[in-house]
């Protein structure tokens, strides 16, 4: 299981995307006003965000800025999620710090194996970055 924040201003796709996430086993953490979405980060530690790009007030290339920006949360994954592909975006979205993106409308397939993905991802990342177990206190 897996803790997820998931930033998205429509109500009807914050509780698709929670939903599909909670069937699969993850903790969610919902937001729906981006102007909430760093302290809710913060406060929550998650593992993966899931941001829509078109927010009002703070943009999904604004959040993704201030997460890499942060200590704490800037080796979070981050899937993207928009309604507006046009050419250039992909490039545009990853260089704001999106580790993958997705267009709406969802498919509900692509979206849990890119979430997984991701997650997975994280998890070797973490496990390359940890120390050696054999050198941790109380441990051979």
């Amino acid at each position: 299981m897996a803790k997820i924040l998931v930033v998205e201003d429509n109500a009807l796709n914050i509780k698709l995307f929670c939903d599909l996430l909670n069937a699969h086993g993850h903790e969610t953490e919902p937001v729906t006003d981006s102007r909430d979405a760093l302290e809710a980060a913060k406060n929550f530690g998650p593992d993966l965000v899931i941001t829509d790009i078109q927010l009002p007030h703070v943009t999904g290339l604004e959040l993704m800025a201030m997460l890499r920006a942060d200590e704490q949360l800037k080796n979070v994954p981050i899937m993207a999620v928009t309604a507006y592909s046009a050419q250039g975006d992909d490039e545009r979205i990853r260089a704001a710090g999106a580790s993958a993106y997705v267009s709406k409308p969802i498919s509900v397939v692509r979206f849990a194996e890119t979430v997984e993905q991701l997650l997975e991802a994280a998890r070797v990342w973490d496990e390359a970055l940890a120390p050696d177990p054999g050198a941790w206190p109380g441990v051979g």
